[in-house]
């Protein structure tokens, strides 16, 4: 049977201080994982480790981003995680130092009729 896209969940996750990617991107994903519930996979009787899940992380930097540290944070399924080009890096002129915002959107699909 064919995957088919049954969840997309969009989250946003910051570092103010101290440059660290992958801590703004495994708060985007904590954030993009406390908007859903996986109810579908008791409705329609799915085992949820079955689910295949695609993490895509946007960030300035993405070869920054310790893509084992954001999939440890994923608590079910078959989870592929990549980081793209994407979010922003703000200076603060005064402290010399940046904040990071970055985006994640998690689609989640199943092996559906």
């Amino acid at each position: 049977m064919p995957l088919k896209r049954v969840i997309l969940e969009m989250g946003t996750g910051n570092d103010l201080h101290g440059g660290d990617y992958t801590k703004a991107a495994v708060r985007a994903v904590f954030d993009a994982l406390h908007h859903s519930s996986l109810g579908i996979s008791r409705a329609i009787d799915v085992d949820i480790e079955s689910m295949q899940v695609e993490v895509i992380i946007g960030v300035q930097q993405p070869d920054k981003v310790d893509k084992n540290a954001v999939l440890a944070t994923l608590p079910h399924g078959q989870v592929t995680v990549k980081a793209v080009k994407g979010g922003i890096d703000i200076p603060d002129e005064a402290g010399g130092d940046f904040a990071i915002i970055a985006n994640a959107a998690i689609q989640v699909r199943l092996d559906l009729p």
